[in-house]
């Protein structure tokens, strides 16, 4: 099977809010307008009455599929662990919860089920005898900053290779093919008092950084979410504290703004900082470990048009001819599903400025179809 076209119900997380979009909506949309991408992946507690959406829903879902030609392939579940007042879920009630929602997308016709980067080794372990008696495959994302390399894609491997399950992966999130901010991303940092030099500052260390020529020590950034990264820059910046392991590379992007904003404010210092959340991770790795990734989430912040190519888009952030080259080349042959984040950063704007998701996520499946055809 040739790798498959499909979306993430997450990029239409917009349209959703304004009910410009309902469930039906969004499907129709993916089935009848997206040119051959069939593939359906959702949050289960974003787009179903979690967490039981009842019979009548079920039928109402099988109908939509057959009508719209459409295939449930990932359902992303959460793990909540502060939902209760009393005490933080331990390993076992989480592993409960994944149970629980395996059992759910096998009721929907899923044969996907993704878990957040965060989730330990031990829930996957614990509920892999139900996803292999119900045919589900269970898959890890592997989320920006984290690396192909890092320790939660060993883990998963090991217990494979333990196991000889069939039933455990990776989703890699092409977000850790990103090698510097979006476009988008540096206009919200505008729009939030940084000068254009700090944005140009902050291209100018990511590509140094991709091409081995960081003017200070880095260190592993891919134990750590993008978020905790923000934050303990955040804590640095302001406070002048925070965990030693990071204070030469954060004392380095100071440096690094310093020499090139005169002046430099704090969102000056941040928007430098991005470069440090990045992945660079690796296509050979990629290439490599392709039979044993479930589906992929087609991360995108901004699709903008080629230039001198009338109907043609890319996304100028993220290395995806290597990714998808990758995959085609280590014989992937699951879904790559569109997942459009960039409406985060508009949504300071008015509503006539938000940028429009259903636009956003053709022109990303233009660029799909053209680079799995190449």
């Amino acid at each position: 099977m040739a790798i498959q076209r499909g979306v993430s119900l997450y990029s239409y997380q917009q349209a959703q809010f304004f009910k410009e979009l309902d469930l039906h909506a969004q499907i129709r949309e993916v089935g009848r307008n997206l040119g051959g991408a069939d593939g359906i992946e959702l949050v289960d507690e974003m787009s179903l009455r979690y967490p039981d959406p009842g019979d009548d829903f079920r039928r109402q879902w099988c109908e939509w599929m057959e009508t719209y030609g459409t295939r449930p392939v990932a359902m992303d579940v959460g793990m909540d662990v502060l939902q209760f007042r009393d005490h933080v879920m331990t390993v076992e009630e989480c592993a409960d919860r994944l149970r629980h929602d395996i059992s759910l997308a096998k009721s929907l016709g899923f044969t996907n089920v993704r878990v957040l980067s965060v989730v330990p080794i031990e829930v996957l372990v614990s509920a892999l005898p139900l996803a292999e008696t119900l045919d589900i495959r269970l898959g890890k994302e592997i989320h920006q900053p984290m690396t192909l390399e890092g320790r939660e894609v060993g883990e998963i491997l090991d217990v494979v290779e333990r196991t000889g399950t069939r039933h455990l992966g990776i989703v890699p999130d092409l977000g850790i093919f990103q090698f510097r901010a979006s476009e988008v991303q540096l206009a919200w940092f505008e729009r939030r008092g940084a000068r254009r030099e700090a944005c140009e500052a902050s291209v100018e260390l990511a590509l140094r950084i991709r091409r081995g020529e960081a003017p200070f020590d880095l260190v592993d950034m891919a134990r750590h979410t993008a978020g905790n990264l923000r934050s303990e820059f955040n804590r640095f910046l302001t406070k002048g504290t925070g965990e030693a392991v990071f204070a030469e590379a954060f004392e380095g992007v100071k440096r690094f703004t310093d020499e090139r904003v005169e002046g430099p404010k704090e969102a000056e210092y941040r928007v430098v900082a991005e470069a440090l959340t990045l992945s660079r991770t690796s296509a050979d790795t990629l290439r490599e470990l392709a039979p044993h990734v479930t589906h992929v989430h087609g991360k995108f912040n901004h699709m903008s048009p080629v230039p001198d190519r009338p109907g043609e888009y890319q996304e100028i952030a993220i290395d995806y001819e290597a990714a998808i080259g990758a995959l085609k080349d280590g014989g992937f042959d699951g879904y790559v599903n569109s997942e459009y984040e960039g409406q985060r950063y508009s949504q300071d704007r008015g509503r006539e400025d938000l940028m429009d998701e259903v636009d956003q996520v053709r022109r990303h499946q233009e660029m799909l179809r053209r680079l799995l055809a190449a």
